[in-house]
């Protein structure tokens, strides 16, 4: 996508008022669909610990969690003063891999959650392809999202720019005022809000204040409350309707 693309997508996506009921639902992929936000931050504080900065848990999942790689890696370089080699760098994208081949499981209640949703849904992602082919693919979930993963490789700024989530509504040919989004990061959150998009924030490791400062229509901490807060009682949890 150009720049002048993206331009005008940012644009009209403000321009937008979301609407009651989304016909597009995207999900953010770490921290909504798979659980492994600890898993991947525990190997980049234990990294970065052996380089000379000690960064605790918290203020990983506060700084970093919700941001592309290319916007973690200009915070650690700025922090020790030169540019993370490229060998640190692909390091990291080896171990947290395999951590999260052998670790990751999908957030609790999210199949039936997916099996339930009237309208179809999508990813749109901080992370890689590879990275969200490995996460998806492990928990089995991958299936369910063919031809329907986005990521902030293609898109010219990662979050908290509204970019990744207009490609993701245009690819998928919806309107922004008509999607939801379904975000575990205030920098996700804010993304959503600038493109017009009403957003829900999942709150099971992010506290609920953050997301709600950030924008969030709601927050949730039990995955099954999200069909009816975005359709009302009108969705049962379990029955599969339709994801096309």
């Amino acid at each position: 996508m150009s720049d002048e693309s993206a331009m005008r997508m940012k644009h009209a996506g403000r321009a937008c008022v979301p609407s009651a009921q989304p016909e597009l639902v995207i999900f953010d992929c770490d921290g909504v669909l798979v659980d492994s936000e600890l898993i991947t931050n525990r190997v980049f504080a234990q990294m970065l610990q052996g380089i000379g900065l000690p960064l605790t848990i918290d203020y990983l999942f506060e700084h970093f969690v919700g941001r592309s790689m290319q916007h973690c890696w200009r915070e650690v370089g700025r922090m020790l003063g030169h540019d993370v080699p490229a060998a640190f760098r692909d390091e990291f994208q080896l171990r947290s891999l395999s951590a999260l081949r052998e670790q990751v499981k999908a957030v609790t209640g999210v199949e039936a959650v997916l099996d339930s949703l009237p309208v179809a849904c999508c990813v749109a992602s901080s992370g890689s392809h590879e990275k969200m082919a490995t996460t998806l693919g492990a928990t089995g979930l991958l299936p369910r999202f063919r031809n329907r993963l986005f990521s902030a490789t293609e898109v010219p700024n990662g979050k908290p720019a509204p970019d990744i989530f207009l490609y993701a509504a245009a690819k998928c040919g919806v309107e922004p005022a008509r999607c939801a989004v379904i975000e575990d990061s205030p920098a996700g959150v804010r993304a959503a809000i600038e493109a017009g998009m009403r957003v829900y924030g999942y709150s099971a490791r992010t506290p609920a204040r953050l997301l709600r400062a950030a924008g969030a229509a709601d927050t949730f901490t039990d995955m099954a409350r999200l069909p009816e807060l975005l359709f009302g009682q009108d969705v049962p949890i379990g029955h599969k309707n339709r994801l096309d």
